[in-house]
């Protein structure tokens, strides 16, 4: 697709173990230091349909986001969407999880971008950061589960 970006990293943890931990939204800020706060905004554990509201800073702008998980097969695939309205959307994200031996785990996250109103004008530099930034996200979302 022409408005996505994805990274591949291998994290030393097991998969189900980094599954459980890239599900909890909630670890978001933990490795995107723009998520300013998140909460899981629906009852339960997470699964397809659990909500997680945050607040966003973006080009100095903060926001309101929400994220629909959409699918989730343990210890494989974590899908979402973005419900919120903003001038720049996540319509499909993801992460695809592959076990790399015993306790390593190969994860790859991919988002697709979707500009609307003033955000069509200024997609192509959210998503020139987007990309440049891609590889050094692998590597903070592979320090924070880690770090769990």
């Amino acid at each position: 697709m022409a408005n996505d970006f994805s990274t591949t990293i291998v994290i030393d943890r097991p998969i189900a173990e980094v599954f459980a931990y890239l599900a909890d939204g909630t670890n978001d800020p933990k490795f995107s230091p723009r998520v300013l706060e998140i909460v899981k905004a629906t009852e339960g554990p997470p699964g397809v349909g659990t909500v997680f509201a945050s607040t966003v800073k973006d080009a100095g702008m903060k926001t309101k986001r929400e994220f629909r998980l959409t699918d989730l097969q343990p210890p494989a695939k974590i899908r979402w969407t973005e419900q919120s309205k903003n001038i720049i959307t996540v319509p499909e994200g993801g992460y695809d999880l592959a076990p790399e031996g015993e306790d390593r785990t190969r994860v790859t996250l991919h988002n697709v971008l979707e500009g609307h109103g003033f955000g069509k004008v200024i997609m192509p530099l959210a998503l020139r950061g987007a990309r440049k930034d891609a590889d050094a996200f692998g590597k903070r979302i592979k320090a924070a589960v880690e770090a769990s």
